[in-house]
């Protein structure tokens, strides 16, 4: 062996020599003393900081929004605006603490807040439809064309109002189905509140036969609404004949009453002017086809 590689091999030994003396002497000094005050306490510190703040933040976020959804019931009154208001700053308030439990822990949050702005605006682009909905929403806290507890017609559907979330508006119809109407749905088709008045007018239409005395029939219509407490005397019930019908001779009715006896009223009066006018002799015509023959037709049976 030549000597430039001899001395080449002895240098290697003694390079690896160093490095294995080296990490020997960094074993022996990481005790647990070192990593207790250099990794233990630093960084159990942080992250034992970073969930206090998370868990006591997320108690005052709750808290706040739950102040916040009070005060708005307090002023407004309105029970749909104080779910809104709550549930949307629970999550702004939350969102907060998130992001201090991370500065914590030493993430450096402008980055994340960038990166939560670029989300959000991909996220945007996505969920147009859910942006619409939230828009909406926020147009019917302000405009109140309804709230809990009305009866409505929007979207399609009828039925009492539950709650409006951010997105969807609840709806309970009357055989208990909840239905979830989105908002900008709802806002953006005809809104029909049948509670938001006092009063209501009932329709009826009552057919009676060409053959049956008009005026005894309006006699008997108006004898039962005046015998029923729940009509209104002011305005006036409408008793009038409204059409000369192929069959029949329609008389409208048109009582007044208050909004949550709408729909008591209706049944029992159509039963009681049935009932009347069964007793009086008052027809009531059905559909049927009268057929007539000539008198010299004659029918061949086979």
């Amino acid at each position: 062996m030549s000597k430039e590689a001899q001395n080449l091999d002895v240098s290697q030994h003694i390079d690896i020599n160093q490095v294995a003396n080296n990490a020997l002497k960094t074993v022996e000094n990481l005790n647990f003393e070192t990593i207790l005050h250099n990794w233990i306490i630093p960084y159990g510190t942080k992250i034992a900081l970073a969930v206090a703040i998370f868990v006591i933040g997320r108690y005052l976020a709750r808290f706040i929004s739950r102040v916040l959804g009070r005060a708005v019931l307090a002023s407004s009154r309105d029970e749909m605006l104080q779910s809104f208001v709550t549930s949307i700053s629970y999550f702004l308030f939350l969102l907060f603490v998130v992001i201090a439990a991370l500065s914590q822990l030493g993430i450096n949050t402008s980055s994340l807040v960038a990166l939560i702005g670029a989300a959000g605006l991909a996220v945007g682009l996505a969920l147009q439809n859910s942006l619409q909905n939230f828009a909406a929403g926020v147009m019917i806290l302000i405009f109140k064309p309804f709230k809990r507890g009305d009866v409505i017609e929007a979207g399609g559907v009828s039925g009492k109002v539950e709650q409006m979330g951010l997105l969807m508006l609840e709806l309970r119809t009357g055989d208990n189905k909840t239905i979830l109407v989105p908002n900008g749905k709802a806002f953006s088709d005809s809104i029909i509140n049948y509670s938001h008045n006092s009063t209501r007018r009932i329709d009826f239409i009552f057919d009676i036969g060409y053959d049956s005395d008009i005026a005894l029939a309006k006699d008997i219509v108006a004898k039962v609404l005046n015998n029923d407490p729940r009509v209104l005397k002011n305005p006036v019930p409408t008793i009038a004949v409204g059409a000369l019908a192929a069959s029949s001779v329609q008389l409208f009715v048109r009582p007044w009453v208050k909004t949550g006896e709408y729909w008591n009223v209706h049944f029992d009066i159509m039963e009681k002017i049935k009932l009347e006018f069964d007793q009086a002799g008052i027809s009531i015509p059905f559909n049927q086809l009268d057929l007539h023959l000539p008198e010299n037709l004659s029918i061949v049976q086979k």
